[in-house]
This record gives C-alpha cells, structure tokens and sequence, in this order.
C-alpha cells in the first residue's frame, strides 16, 4: 500500500469531544451492517472539519474506545454492570448487534456466577410463580435471570433487583416499589399498569418495554434507555430522567408533572397530549417530537 492509500484508509473520529483514530477497514469489516460501516462505506457523503478532518459524531465518547477494540479484536472488556449497561446503549446507537450479544451473554454469565449469593434462584422462582399470590417483598434477588418468565401480580416491593435480567418477561400490574433495580435489564418486557413508585432504576434498560399506565412517580430513571418504549398514560410525576434516553419512545397522554428531563434524549418522541405544564425543556433534546395537543402551561423552553 503506498501513503496515499493509507492516509486515505485512515479515519478521525470525534465522539462528543474525544478524539480517535482508526480505519475503514475496522469500521466496516466485523459489524458491516452497522451504522458505523454504512458512514463509512462509500456510500454516504461524510461531513469532516475543515482543520484536520474529523468526523463528528454526537455521542459520549466515554466507552468508544471499547467499540473499536471490539470492531478490532472481538473482545468484550470486563466492565461493572452499569457501565456494560452504557456500553450497550452505544451498541445499540450503532447498531453493533455481534457487540449487543456479547454484552448480553457477559451479564448472563456474570449473573448466574452471582445467583449463589441470592437468596433464591431462577428455579426457586419458577416454583413459586407457580401459586396464586407470589410475593418477594424486600428478598435480595439480584443477578437472577428471569427472562421471559410470566411475572404478572408479582409484588417485588422493596426487593434488591440489581442486574436482575427481566428482558422480555410478562410483568404486567408487578409491584415494583422502593425496589433497587439499578442496571437491571426490562427490554421487551411487558410492564403494563406496574407501580415503581419511589424505585431506582438508575442505568436500567427498558428499551422496546410496554410501560402503558405504569407508576414511575417519583422514581430515579437517571441514564436509563427507554427508546422505542410504550409510555402511553404513564405516570411520570416528579420522576428523575435526568439523561435518560427516550428517542422514539411513546409517550401519548404521559404525565410528567415536575419531571426532570435535564439533557434527556426525546428526539422523535410521542408527546401528543403529554402533560408538561411547567416542566423545564430547555436541556431537553425535542428534535422531531410530537408536541400536538400536549399541555405546555408555562413550560420553560
């Protein structure tokens, strides 16, 4: 290869501040459905700064280093569960779907390497799903999958769920309040009419969940990824998405009365007859949002 082919298979990124170098060939050859290959694949017109070429990309770039490990060498790094839970939000941005799978598989492993310091397991659960009326009011059950279990009536109330792995269980009308459910994973989930009043969900993945009608009144949603989300007549009083991405999430009819929505993502969000009287949206991202009959009383935008 002479220098004029290297210099052009060289590629400068910008992620949110932070600056990277790389090569065509490792943005498009792993993941060559990903958004990253298709910027990159000839096809699409790049916009780069007149100085030295970069190419700006409006993401965090905290965990992009870890992306180009991956897109290089197929490794996975060993992370803390909240920050996988932020390293998957930025695969799925990307769309890096080898990247999501392999995040996953790490926090199943990693969960069922934890389930022994539980106080019951996913069999024990299992079991008592089973009878009429199961409640595990305030019992440890973090790093338990529960994935696609049928969850509903459950009453979790005050219960340690960190990490716990929910993705694509049935929770409608679960109780789910004061829980600790920091990094835990809801996506696809049913959550239809839950109550997580008062619960920390900080870091939580509820993308593609159905929360219609659910209470997430007063609870810490701080970096917690609803995109895609069903919200409909959710009721999001004094809730913290501080953060929180909720990009094409529906949020028809919500309440979000003295929500905080500080750099909260809604771009192409549903917010048709949402209550927001006087919410503060100057920090919030409402690129492309539907605004048609929400209530905007003295909202500050």
């Amino acid at each position: 290869m002479n220098n004029s082919d290297a210099a052009s298979s060289m590629v400068r990124l910008n992620i949110g501040g932070k600056k990277f170098c790389t090569t065509i060939d490792t943005l498009t050859q792993r993941e060559p459905d990903s958004m990253l290959a298709a910027m990159f694949s000839g096809r699409h017109t790049i916009c780069q700064d007149s100085d030295k070429g970069y190419v700006f990309v409006d993401r965090d770039g905290k965990h992009f280093r870890h992306i180009l490990n991956w897109l290089r060498d197929g490794v996975v790094p060993t992370l803390k569960d909240s920050e996988y839970s932020e390293l998957l939000r930025e695969a799925e941005y990307f769309q890096l779907i080898g990247l999501m799978d392999e995040i996953k598989a790490s926090l199943i492993k990693r969960k069922e390497d934890e389930e022994m310091g539980t106080e019951l397991t996913r069999v024990d659960i299992i079991r008592c799903i089973q009878s009429e009326r199961v409640r595990f009011r305030g019992i440890n059950l973090s790093g338990l999958d529960l994935s696609k279990l049928d969850l509903s009536f459950v009453d979790f109330s005050y219960a340690c769920l960190k990490n716990v792995f929910f993705s694509r269980a049935n929770l409608q009308c679960a109780k789910f309040r004061d829980v600790d459910a920091e990094a835990s994973i809801f996506h696809n989930a049913t959550l239809r009419e839950c109550e997580f009043t008062g619960a920390n969900l900080r870091g939580a993945l509820l993308a593609g969940a159905n929360l219609q009608s659910a209470n997430l009144q007063d609870a810490c949603l701080v970096d917690c990824s609803f995109c895609g989300a069903d919200l409909r007549s959710a009721h999001l009083q004094t809730a913290d998405l501080t953060n929180a991405n909720l990009e094409g999430a529906n949020l028809e009819g919500a309440n979000l009365k003295g929500a905080k929505l500080t750099n909260a993502n809604l771009k192409g969000a549903n917010l048709q007859r949402a209550y927001l009287r006087h919410v503060n949206l100057r920090e919030t991202d409402l690129e492309g949002a539907k605004l048609d009959g929400a209530n905007l009383l003295g909202a500050i935008r």
